[in-house]
């Protein structure tokens, strides 16, 4: 059915309301989801595309801030531990799998989309073990409900913990699935200039460094699967996406690093990629509907939960110990 003029505009206005610089992430977020429970969003599958290049895009933007020296050190210290989380992930996946007795599928899925980047690796590794769409949907379903609740919860939290501005960085890098609701929680959690850009740059290359796991998990869980297929099915596995979103970043650092005039706009360039990121929140949010909740079984809901928690939890410990 063609969609009413007033619903489109209506659903504009409020995309341009929550792009505004009087806007937040967490308002971006919570405007798109009423809007979709209400039956009230309009240009459904422009948004999904939209939002998925905007996060690319606002990503690179960022890149400009941070000079290629800068980002190697952040990087490097965070390597190890960006390692053994994601491994840990996969095995407490792994755990809690046979203990609630969720299939093998459910499993990779989610514990990809824990441990690296939200709904981005659970649709590269969902096509690469060949994943039916309704594992993939209940995957992403499980994993967006959690990241809204991580977005409002971890700067309240983090406040409340006394944590400093790169700590609370590097906890929403590792803690929270998509890059969006990262960069969501960084640019609502410091109070002054300086602080937003330690708390962004900070979270910002804590999350890429997850985000770099994508492609060899993908490539690990289609060859597993390949060579191990559960009886009565085929599985199809393709090729992992290239990573653009890490090929952006790194361009753009490394321009800035050669054009130091670029650090003088910083002030600048970071409200555009807030603004961006409040867009693609939005549009995010938009995509829920009642079905996704719905098919959101208690078991892959409670292994997503479990999986998150320990987390976050030990995340916070190894920030605060000074990992």
């Amino acid at each position: 059915m063609p969609v009413p003029p007033w619903k489109s505009a209506l659903f504009i206005a409020a995309a341009l309301a929550c792009a505004s610089p009087w806007s937040s992430a967490p308002i971006a977020l919570t405007v798109g989801c009423v809007l979709a429970l209400l039956g009230l969003t309009a240009f459904a599958k422009q948004s999904k595309a939209i939002s998925r290049q905007l996060i690319q895009w606002c990503v690179a933007t960022l890149g400009l801030l941070i000079p290629l020296p800068t980002l190697l050190r952040i990087a490097t210290d965070g390597l190890l531990f960006a390692t053994v989380s994601v491994l840990a992930t996969f095995a407490l996946g792994i755990v809690l799998a046979r203990l609630l007795r969720t299939g093998r599928e459910q499993t990779i899925l989610l514990s990809a989309g824990t441990a690296v980047c939200g709904g981005s690796a659970i649709v590269a590794t969902g096509a690469a073990i060949g994943a039916s769409s309704a594992s993939m949907a209940i995957a992403t379903a499980s994993i967006f409900l959690l990241n809204a609740a991580g977005l409002y919860a971890l700067p309240p939290i983090g406040h409340w913990l006394g944590l400093t501005d790169a700590q609370f960085g590097a906890w929403a890098g590792i803690a929270l699935h998509d890059v969006s609701s990262v960069m969501g929680a960084a640019n609502s959690y410091a109070t002054d200039a300086a602080g937003s850009k330690v708390v962004a740059d900070t979270a910002t290359v804590v999350k890429l460094s997850r985000v770099l796991w994508l492609v060899p998990i993908s490539l690990i869980a289609g060859w597993w699967v390949s060579r191990h297929p559960e009886p009565g099915t085929e599985a199809k596995p393709t090729r992992p996406p290239i990573p653009w979103l890490i090929i952006l970043f790194l361009l753009a650092s490394l321009l800035a690093t050669f054009v130091p005039a670029i650090a003088q706009a910083s002030t600048q360039i970071r409200a555009i990629a807030a603004m961006g990121f409040q867009l693609a929140l939005f549009l995010i949010g938009a995509g829920l509907s009642v079905t996704a909740i719905k098919s959101v079984g208690w078991r892959a809901l409670l292994q997503a939960l479990l999986m998150w928690l320990a987390l976050a939890a030990a995340s916070l410990a190894a920030v605060k110990a000074g990992w």
